[in-house]
């Protein structure tokens, strides 16, 4: 089932309003039957999305899934009801495009690296000589990158990013930032032979490519990090427990060679 909720969340999720639609309208129609109770449309839509969002948790789905599963189908009805003109819909649709253009072919969506994993990569980042260079494989809008960037003003930072507002945002929030570079350049397409460091936060899609092109490309005793997901049949080397409310992980590989410069921090994970 873990494994099911990482790959497919988006499908569980729709599974979970499935369900509880069937279940409200089972209801509905024995109520009706059996006495002259007749719920409103919104809080029949409100009773949906709560039984949606509590067996989404009872799935797997981490707890904001709680909150989007709470609120779709009564949202749906407020908007299926407002008078807005069309192109408001056709702006939302092309909002979340521009936002998740590469998920669909890289497979990855828009994922957001919290506060607490932050920190602890700066923990780790912390054992890295000053002028270490760092590359965030899919930078968002920015945010993590720069922050690292401003904590480590001596070492390099490149963040890519394929999502068009995305790289927009992450662009334009690192003009200031001298030590600090953001690509319009999909991650297959950059070497990462110039880095001692990568971070990811993807999707298990493409880890067992990604773990291959590490080991072609980055320098003996660099990192390869990931956020939460893992490469298939290859064990990290450190796991750094994220006591976060997604109960997420850093997972850390050595390429082969050198000594692990950040084993001692990660070991207190």
């Amino acid at each position: 089932m873990q494994r099911l909720v990482k790959r497919y969340p988006v499908l569980l999720a729709l599974v979970a309003q499935l369900g509880a639609a069937l279940l409200i309208a089972a209801l509905i129609y024995l109520a009706a039957q059996l006495s002259s109770w007749r719920p409103t449309g919104l809080a029949a839509a409100l009773l949906q999305g709560l039984l949606a969002a509590s067996l989404g948790r009872w799935l797997g789905l981490s707890r904001w899934w709680w909150w989007l599963n709470l609120a779709f189908v009564p949202a749906l009805l407020l908007a299926s009801g407002a008078a807005l003109p069309s192109w408001v819909f056709l702006a939302g649709f092309a909002l979340l495009l521009l936002l998740n253009w590469n998920s669909l072919g890289e497979r990855v969506p828009l994922y957001l690296t919290g506060v607490r994993t932050r920190q602890r990569l700066a923990e780790l980042l912390a054992r890295q000589p000053a002028g270490f260079r760092f590359i965030d494989l899919g930078c968002g809008p920015g945010g993590s990158l720069l922050s690292l960037a401003r904590q480590f003003p001596r070492a390099q930072f490149v963040g890519v990013e394929t999502a068009p507002l995305s790289f927009a945002i992450a662009w334009l929030r690192a003009l200031g930032q001298a030590n600090c570079r953001i690509r319009y350049e999909n991650l297959w397409r950059t070497d990462l032979s110039h880095f001692d460091v990568a971070y990811c936060f993807l999707s298990p899609a493409p880890m067992a490519d990604l773990w291959v092109k590490a080991l072609k490309e980055m320098p003996a005793g660099s990192w390869l990090i990931s956020n939460s997901f893992e490469v298939p049949g290859v064990p990290a080397d450190q796991r750094v427990e994220l006591h976060d409310w997604r109960q997420s992980l850093l997972l850390l590989w050595r390429m082969p060679g050198a000594n692990r410069s950040l084993k001692s921090v990660a070991s207190d994970g």
